[in-house]
């Protein structure tokens, strides 16, 4: 395992944690306010609102699914590479969307194309602020999550009047074209710690050199021991065939016997392909056994108890409390709420709401007599609140609250990072965030086609935002009921000698 680097808790740090700010404002923008060019979508290709909602959910969950390959990309390669590359992924997506025949061509170039690259960034970003900062984490990661808020506020304005001068296909290659700004914001990702790929390539050159000068001295020693040609000629009383024979044995390579030679090329290559095979098995171990080390820390994340409830919390409250940023405007226009009245746009109310909530509670994490989980599981239960109250409102400036409160709770996105890092510790908090993020990602992609899909069904959104609210609050009380500290209490009543459990119960014993 590689030594890691003591967090600064500042200094460069903060160049670090403006940069990731910016990257994610510049990838997330156009995604997280993907509500405002949906409309567009409708009236262009004529689809279903569940067919166009795939769009959507795709951009937004599966970087969030393919979190476990974004982590290891990011823990092989390094954070400056990863942002670099997800930078032309996002331009090109975006700026090939503008050319888009239908919808299908749609959901591979905006959905896929950009939503990988959003993945890659995400990731990236939040794992060099974790390397840089410990005690001020929560802070941290509280100001570089809100860079998404922040895009989808500064987006959503920005797309409306690019919309209006330069048309759909005008406003997507604009927003390609600013997202490139990502490969400037990469070169202040300095590593803290070394890219696993360098430290592989040091080790193997530092082997192939020691190797190198073992030959050579062997080499040199062969030479020294071996008596020189000139001796033999010398040499009294040698009959011609003693002489051959004493080359021969010196000078092996240089008999001039054919059959000789034909044979010792075979040997040779003989020799070559077993080594050859030697050397394949040998990197199939390596190989098969950082693939066993993998399955078994995955493992032994997975039977962590209140790990496994906060996966389950984050799909849950992923799956009920994201299509509101997409259906939002749908909904008042659906209503007949918005007309004349839509000033400020619902999803430039929860995306500032989010930043807002995303430095809110990453301060609060910070605080020791506040219990990270209770605080996440209590914004799960706001949030759910809020979505129930969503098909009862009958006036704009409700919504409006509505969309204030669910935006400042859906802000708890800076705590996953702060959680898990509590739960697993900092070694495993790739892999593990990366589990979470699969999670979180399934609930995203599924969400908004099936409140699209009631819609679709029932002509109404109340029936969906019923079905989100109780999504969210079943999420809530899963977390709430297997992270209370009784369950600890009685693991500890009832232990043995001869019985032993996982250090992760300590752990999560000990969560704040």
């Amino acid at each position: 395992m590689r030594s890691s680097a003591p967090a600064p808790d500042g200094g460069w740090g903060w160049m670090i944690v403006m940069a990731c700010f910016m990257a994610q404002l510049l990838a997330y923008g156009s995604p997280q306010s993907v509500g405002v060019l949906y409309p567009e979508w409708l009236h262009v290709f004529q689809q279903s609102k569940g067919m166009t909602a795939w769009v959507g959910s795709l951009v937004s969950g599966l970087g969030l699914i393919a979190s476990p390959v974004c982590s290891a990309c990011v823990d092989n390669f390094g954070a400056r590479p990863v942002t670099i590359f997800s930078g032309v992924m996002v331009a090109g997506g975006l700026m090939l969307s503008a050319f888009a025949p239908n919808v299908q061509f749609l959901l591979f170039s905006y959905g896929i194309v950009v939503g990988l690259g959003c993945g890659l960034v995400y990731n990236a970003t939040l794992t060099i602020t974790c390397q840089y900062f410990d005690k001020r984490r929560g802070l941290a990661l509280g100001i570089v999550t809100t860079g998404t808020s922040a895009g989808a506020f500064l987006y959503a304005a920005l797309q409306n009047e690019l919309l209006v001068l330069f048309g759909l296909n005008g406003c997507l290659l604009i927003v390609g074209a600013m997202s490139l700004n990502l490969i400037a914001c990469a070169g202040f990702m300095r590593p803290l710690n070394m890219p696993r790929y360098l430290v592989k390539r040091k080790a193997a050159l530092e082997r192939i050199t020691q190797k190198q000068v073992l030959e050579k001295q062997v080499l040199e020693k062969q030479l020294l021991e071996k008596p020189p040609l000139d001796d033999l000629k010398k040499s009294p009383g040698l009959t011609v065939a003693e002489k051959t024979a004493t080359v021969a044995k010196v000078h092996p390579i240089t008999i001039d016997a054919k059959d000789s030679s034909v044979v010792r090329s075979d040997d040779n290559s003989k020799k070559r392909g077993f080594l050859c095979r030697s050397a394949i098995v040998k990197v199939l171990k390596k190989k098969q056994q950082a693939y066993f080390n993998y399955t078994h820390s995955l493992a032994n994340i997975l039977q962590d108890r209140v790990m496994v409830a906060f996966c389950v919390a984050v799909f849950l409250f992923s799956l009920g409390a994201f299509p509101p940023v997409l259906f939002m405007e749908d909904v008042a226009l659906s209503e007949g709420l918005a007309e004349g009245v839509s000033i400020i746009p619902l999803v430039s109310i929860v995306a500032i709401t989010t930043g807002l909530g995303k430095l809110v509670l990453g301060v609060l994490a910070d605080i020791k007599f506040i219990n990270s989980i209770y605080l996440y599981t209590f914004s799960l239960f706001a949030t759910s609140l809020a979505l129930l109250l969503i098909p009862i409102t009958k006036s704009y400036g409700g919504l409006q609250a509505l969309s204030a409160v669910v935006g400042f709770f859906s802000g708890n996105w800076s705590l996953t990072s702060y959680i898990t890092t509590k739960i697993v510790g900092l070694d495993r908090l790739t892999q593990a965030h990366g589990v979470l993020l699969l999670f979180g990602g399934f609930g995203i992609t599924i969400g908004p086609p099936v409140v699209g899909w009631f819609f679709d069904w029932t002509q109404s959104y109340e029936l969906a935002f019923y079905f989100s609210g109780s999504c969210v609050l079943l999420g809530a009380l899963i977390l709430l009921v297997v992270a209370l500290p009784c369950w600890d209490g009685k693991k500890r009543e009832s232990d043995r000698p001869e019985v032993q459990y996982t250090i992760n119960c300590d752990k999560v014993a000990s969560v704040a």
